[in-house]
């Protein structure tokens, strides 16, 4: 940002509240270009259909925009659910699998998505320690099938010793198996989901600035420059040329709306030349 630009103001990301309409109204439109792990089409595309409205949603979205999840089935019915939902104002008993993991299942509309929630499973029906549901999770974190195949029985007869249905037991198991392929772990998720929250917060509140630090993040002549240029045109902000009196090296904010590209966008002026420039601004005549 220019001396003498005023819009100056010192933002603290902790202090964001998470429920911010506008934010989520980003969300909503797939508006996400430049917004961590949300610029991809299949990102963009699972915005639009999910419609996350708080933040349990936005830490979903990170885990199911991966091939796995996509191409499972499991997007389709956490989408259905949320909205199915969001409809009646409850969810379905049988979403849940047994009345005992509607607590750790709900934020999720009863499909299990993160690793998380599967030891927790295994603590509340199988009666696994926390020690033997961190290695089932490790299990299904790299993809062990054997181990997985190992632990089948302890999880089972513990299901049965606590009272619960074998036939659920096989269900939610099989569950797994599926599950395994893709598993995600919900701590890796929300941090994800931080950073993604803060930079649409930007892109919302501040969406000059964040621009125009994103187009010097960039080389001037990458690919990525060119579709930021081009989202700054969709989202109205003007990108002027060099400017002798009102540029500095890179790219800067003049002001709202309006961002002017830096001196070192000219074939030949180097680091030297332009200090010297930027120094005597602004000059009166040729």
């Amino acid at each position: 940002v220019r001396e003498g630009y005023d819009d100056m103001r010192e933002v603290n990301l902790e202090d964001l509240k998470l429920e911010d309409p506008e934010v989520y109204r980003l969300l909503f439109q797939g508006n996400t270009t430049a917004v961590f792990q949300s610029e991809s089409r299949s990102a963009k595309d699972l915005e639009k259909k999910l419609k996350p409205d708080c933040f349990e949603d936005i830490i979903a979205l990170m885990a199911l925009n991966r091939p796995g999840p996509l191409g499972s089935g499991m997007v389709d019915d956490f989408i259905a659910r949320k909205k199915e939902q969001s409809q009646t104002g409850q969810g379905k008993a049988e979403w849940y699998f047994h009345p005992n993991l509607h607590d750790t299942l709900k934020s999720t509309y009863g499909v299990i998505v993160y690793q998380e929630q599967v030891m927790r499973i295994a603590q509340q029906m199988g009666g696994f320690s926390l020690g033997q549901a961190d290695i089932l999770r490790k299990a299904m974190g790299k993809k062990i099938f054997a181990l997985l195949e190992k632990l089948k029985p302890q999880f089972l007869e513990g299901c049965e010793k606590n009272g619960h249905d074998v036939k659920i037991a096989e269900k939610i198991w099989k569950d797994w198996e599926e599950f395994a392929a893709y598993a995600f772990n919900k701590s890796h998720s929300i941090s994800y989901s931080h950073i993604s929250f803060y930079s649409a917060w930007l892109r919302c509140h501040y969406k000059t600035q964040f621009m125009c630090a994103l187009l010097n993040s960039e080389d001037a002549n990458s690919d990525k420059a060119q579709e930021y240029l081009a989202e700054c045109k969709k989202m109205k902000i003007k990108v002027l040329p060099p400017d002798i009196n009102k540029s500095s090296g890179n790219y800067s904010v003049l002001e709202e709306g309006v961002i002017t590209t830096g001196l070192s966008a000219i074939k030949g002026v180097g680091e030297k030349a332009i200090e010297s420039i930027v120094l005597m601004q602004p000059y009166k005549n040729f």
